[in-house]
C-alpha cells in the first residue's frame, strides 16, 4: 500500500492523485499519527492506525461469538418490512440532536464542489473548511460533457407541490407537449442548475446544511436530498437554513426501484452515499447501487463512506442481534452492515462505475477520562461513471435529437 510508506510523514504539502484507488490521502483523512504509544491518551483520535495480527484475530473472534445466535426469521422479516417505521421513530425521539454536522465532508470529498477556482477560494473562507483543498485533488470536470436534461427525460416523474399544468402535460405521453418534446423551461426542481448533487439518506440534514452553506455562493448548483423516513425529511424542510431555491428534500425509498425521482436519469454530477448502504439488507444493495449509477451523468462521481469490518460498533453487538454474516440489528430496530474493501469494489464496479478510490480508514478513538481505546474502521470510496455513453444512452440521445 502506497500510504504505508508515507504514513509517518504528516507534513506533506502536496498529495498527488488524491482519487487514486487504494491511495490513503494524508491531509484529508487526518495527520495525527501515533508514533509513541505512551502518548496515546493525549488526543481523542489517532489516524492511520495499523492493526497487529493479534488485534485482528481478537476482533475476528468477537464477531464469531456475537454471530452464533441469529435473530429469528420472523423477526428479520419484520425489521425489513418496517424499516422506515423504525427510522421514523428514531427521528421522532432524537430530532436533529443525535448526529453531529458532517463538517468534514469537503475535506474528504472536494468533488462536492464544482471545479471552479473562485468557488474553491470561497470555500476555503467558510468556517467549516479547516483543511487546505488542492484543486488538482478533485475529479476534473473540464472534460465532463454537460448532457441536456431533455436527453434523459424518458421516465415519468411524480409531481411535486406547485408544479404547473405545463409540467404535468410533459409527463403525460398523450399530451401535445409530450409529443413536441420537452420545452426549454423549468421542467423539474433544479433543471436550470449546471451542477447537481443528490444525498441519499439525508436524515435530519447533518450533511445537507454544511453542503448548502458551502454552495450558497454557487447559484448554478442544486442539492437534492432524500430519506425514506418522512419525519427526517420534515426536519430538513423545517430547518431555518433550508432553501427551496437551491435544495429539494423528498421522501424516497431507494430500495423501491419503481419509485421515481424528481429529476431525470443521467443529470447528477455527484451522488453522496454516506453511512446509508449499511442500513440496507445485503441482498438489496446491488440493485440500489445500480439504480444510483443510472442517475449520474457521464463523468459523474458517487462518493461513499460507511462502516468497515471489525469497527468497534460491530464488536459491541451482543449475541442475539446478528441477522446474517456481518449484518446486525440495534435495540431500536435499525440495522447495520460492516463492509470490506473488496465488497465495496464489487458493488460499485458491477454497477458499471470506475473505481477511483477505495480505502480502509482505520483510526484509534480514545476515551481519556475512562482510559479506554477503541478501534474505528470505515471504508471510503469514489466511483466514477465512464465518460463514454452506453449503447442504450446513445440510442436514446440520437432518437431525441432526430425528433427535435
Amino acid at each position: 500500500m502506497i500510504w504505508r510508506n508515507s504514513v509517518f510523514c504528516p507534513r506533506i504539502r502536496n498529495v498527488p492523485h488524491r482519487y487514486q484507488s487504494g491511495y490513503h490521502p494524508m491531509a484529508p483523512l487526518g495527520s495525527r499519527i501515533l508514533t509513541d504509544p505512551a502518548r496515546v491518551f493525549e488526543h481523542n483520535m489517532w489516524d492511520h492506525m495499523q492493526w497487529s495480527k493479534e488485534e485482528e484475530a481478537a476482533a475476528r473472534k468477537i464477531v464469531e461469538e456475537n454471530s452464533v445466535v441469529r435473530v429469528l426469521l420472523k423477526e428479520q422479516v419484520k425489521y425489513e418490512s418496517e424499516a422506515n417505521k423504525y427510522w421514523d421513530t428514531f427521528y421522532k425521539i432524537h430530532k436533529n440532536k443525535f448526529f453531529k454536522n458532517r463538517n468534514w465532508l469537503l475535506r474528504e470529498f472536494p468533488e462536492i464542489l464544482p471545479s471552479d477556482k473562485k468557488t474553491e477560494e470561497k470555500a476555503k473562507e467558510l468556517s467549516w473548511d479547516h483543511g487546505k483543498t488542492n484543486a488538482a485533488n478533485c475529479f476534473s470536470r473540464k472534460h465532463r460533457p454537460t448532457m441536456p436534461e431533455e436527453n434523459y427525460y424518458k421516465k415519468s416523474f411524480g409531481l411535486s407541490d406547485g408544479q404547473s399544468k405545463a409540467e404535468s402535460d410533459l409527463f403525460n405521453p398523450d399530451s401535445e407537449e409530450h409529443r413536441r418534446g420537452p420545452p426549454r423551461t423549468e421542467l423539474f426542481p433544479g433543471s436550470k442548475a449546471t451542477f447537481r448533487i443528490l444525498e441519499v439518506g439525508c436524515g435530519a440534514g447533518n450533511s445537507v446544511f454544511p453542503i448548502l452553506n458551502t454552495l450558497q455562493n454557487v447559484p448554478e448548483s442544486f442539492l437534492y436530498c432524500c430519506d425514506f423516513a418522512s419525519g427526517a425529511v420534515e426536519l430538513v424542510k423545517s430547518h431555518s437554513s433550508y432553501r427551496a431555491a437551491q435544495c429539494c428534500a423528498f421522501v424516497h425509498d431507494v430500495c423501491d426501484d419503481g419509485s421515481p425521482y424528481p429529476f431525470p436519469d443521467g443529470t447528477l454530477d455527484v451522488v453522496l452515499l454516506v453511512f446509508v448502504l449499511s442500513s440496507i439488507h445485503p441482498d438489496r444493495m446491488q440493485a440500489v447501487v445500480n439504480r444510483l449509477s443510472e442517475l449520474l451523468k457521464p463523468g459523474g462521481v458517487l462518493l461513499f463512506r460507511d462502516y468497515g469490518r471489525y469497527d468497534k460498533t460491530q464488536l459491541r453487538f451482543k449475541r442475539g442481534h446478528c441477522l446474517s454474516d456481518n449484518f446486525y440489528v440495534r435495540g431500536d430496530g435499525t440495522r447495520a452492515y460492516f463492509f470490506t474493501k473488496g465488497e465495496v469494489h464489487d458493488l460499485f464496479c458491477k454497477a458499471g462505475l470506475d473505481e477511483k478510490q477505495n480505502l480502509v480508514d482505520r483510526r484509534l478513538q480514545v476515551n481519556r477520562k475512562k482510559q479506554v481505546k477503541m478501534h474505528r474502521v470505515w471504508v471510503q470510496g469514489k466511483f466514477q461513471k465512464p465518460l463514454h455513453l452506453t449503447q442504450k444512452s446513445s440510442k436514446l440521445v440520437f432518437s431525441l435529437l432526430s425528433h427535435s
